[in-house]
């Protein structure tokens, strides 16, 4: 630039330049770091409350077909479309925003993965005060929340107070007024400016959350329709020994008393018991293949008859062999202790038993396997001589669910403010195994933070996050994200929540 004449402001405008030139260098490659992982995190956060929004919107759609709603969902699922409408409008915008930013931060394309300056401090003030883009964004902003609370008084009621969208004036550190193009985007790196913008985008999400499940609670609770049926038709073994008991299990997956199922077995009715399936006893006899037939007569949940037949297949044995029957499931899990049951014909004076894969202890019939590789692994059993191998698979226990209070991706603000813990849950699970939370990374977001701001758990208790969770308010934004947890069979990692507060 040209410089004055005048000693004095010659000098301010140098100082100036040099002091911008302080500034770029000392964009640490931490700070950078930070806000790659603040970006990806808001980024999840999105994408999570989109999926949740498709979920309203489809059960909308289902309510509209459904004689007993159809009246109510003809005034609401309208609104909802509309906030679909508006929010998505705005979404796009600040994708292009960052496309913006990117291409004016030396945006290349190297091996298909996009490559661009993340710490230029010239392409958001050039682009957002200089190009004016700043204040279009903030115009656009403000119309979208003048729009989604415009859809019907009682939305503009509800939610005026907590709009997660705001761009209202915030104080500066020198205690001055700064206006939104200058809070945001003042001299600040290009990762920086793109991590405001999907903090926006994070913003709009929530605010589109929060209409679109109002006008679905003017209508009712989410319906979940089972339109998929498979018939519940199994024996306790599919070999047997002659003389030993046979029991066949049949039901309707997903049942449900409207169903009402009327169920035979090889011909004879069965009545069933309190949890909806029938169940068959009786003595196997004579030896090789055999089956039993099944079938199942039910009523589909709009009324209509359908039909469903299935043939089990058995084998009874001949006496003599080995067996190995395994107490919880098919398969061995590391890190724990896997009960089998071992049956011998010979007596146990004349049966030894070893592994492959793995280690077995205990003596007789009851033994207790340990695994630590995954694969496969045999049990051997000797009887008499002749010996016996017992194939089975080895599998990781699976990933504990992590859940704060409750569960689930919506709560209560009180809810979540009277939560001290976090948890990690193995649903479904047959084994009585623990694992506990040891350290996760933590983004507060929406309302109550103009910001987005970060801190780190290092154990189950929340204490350490007393501070932001007193700030959260409804259309607060709350992402527990690289969470670890501590279990019978070492460290790992599992998926985060996102959870939206209202």
């Amino acid at each position: 630039m040209a410089l004055p004449k005048e000693p004095r402001q010659k000098m301010i405008n140098i100082m100036y330049l040099v002091l911008t030139a302080i500034l770029a260098l000392n964009v640490s490659a931490e700070i950078i770091q930070a806000f790659l992982t603040v970006d990806a995190s808001l980024t999840t956060s999105t994408f999570n409350i989109s999926k949740s929004n498709e979920v309203l919107y489809k059960s909308l759609e289902e309510k509209l077909k459904d004689p007993q709603t159809t009246e109510k969902a003809k005034i609401w699922q309208p609104k909802a479309e509309l906030a679909r409408k508006y929010s998505s409008e705005l979404i796009s915008y600040i994708d292009g925003l960052k496309q913006k930013v990117k291409e004016g931060s030396g945006l290349r394309i190297e091996d298909g993965k996009e490559n661009f300056k993340l710490d230029n401090l010239d392409a958001s003030t050039r682009i957002f005060e200089k190009g004016g883009e700043g204040e279009i964004f903030k115009k656009k902003l403000d119309d979208y929340k003048v729009n989604m609370l415009g859809i019907d008084p009682e939305i503009k009621k509800e939610f005026e107070s907590v709009f997660p969208v705001n761009t209202d004036p915030v104080k500066g550190q020198e205690g001055k007024m700064k206006d939104f193009t200058q809070t945001y985007f003042h001299m600040t790196p290009s990762i920086a400016a793109i991590t405001m913008l999907s903090k926006f985008q994070n913003n709009v999400k929530n605010a589109e959350n929060l209409i679109v499940t109002y006008c679905h609670n003017q209508i009712g609770a989410v319906k979940l329709v089972y339109d998929k049926f498979q018939p519940i038709a199994t024996t306790s073994s599919n070999y047997i020994m002659p003389g030993e008991e046979m029991i066949v299990t049949a039901g309707v997956g997903a049942f449900n008393a409207a169903a009402q199922p009327q169920i035979t077995i090889d011909g004879v009715g069965v009545p069933l018991n309190e949890n909806g399936v029938a169940e068959k006893k009786f003595n196997a006899s004579g030896s090789g293949k055999k089956s039993v037939n099944v079938v199942i007569v039910y009523k589909k949940p709009d009324g209509t008859p359908d039909r469903l037949e299935k043939k089990i297949e058995y084998t009874v044995g001949t006496p003599g062999g080995a067996a190995v029957m395994l107490d919880k499931m098919n398969v061995f899990y590391i890190g724990v202790d896997n009960p089998v049951t071992i049956g011998s014909p010979t007596g146990w004076d004349k049966t030894s038993v070893n592994m492959t894969n793995g280690t077995i202890t205990g003596n007789g019939s009851q033994r207790t396997v340990r695994v630590t590789t995954l694969g496969r692994a045999t049990i051997n059993v000797v009887a008499d001589k002749k010996a016996y191998p017992f194939e089975f698979r080895v599998k990781r226990i699976p990933d504990p669910i992590f859940k704060v209070g409750p569960g689930g991706t919506r709560m209560p603000t009180v809810t979540f403010k009277n939560q001290q813990f976090c948890r990690a849950e193995l649903e479904n699970f047959d084994f009585d195994v623990q694992y506990k939370v040891i350290s996760a990374k933590v983004y507060f977001s929406g309302a109550g933070f103009p910001n987005v701001q970060m801190a780190d758990l290092s154990s189950n208790n929340l204490g350490s996050l007393k501070s932001y969770m007193d700030r959260c308010a409804p259309g607060s934004s709350i992402t527990f994200d690289n969470v670890r947890v501590q279990g019978p069979d070492g460290q790992r990692s599992i998926q985060g929540v996102g959870v939206i507060l209202y």
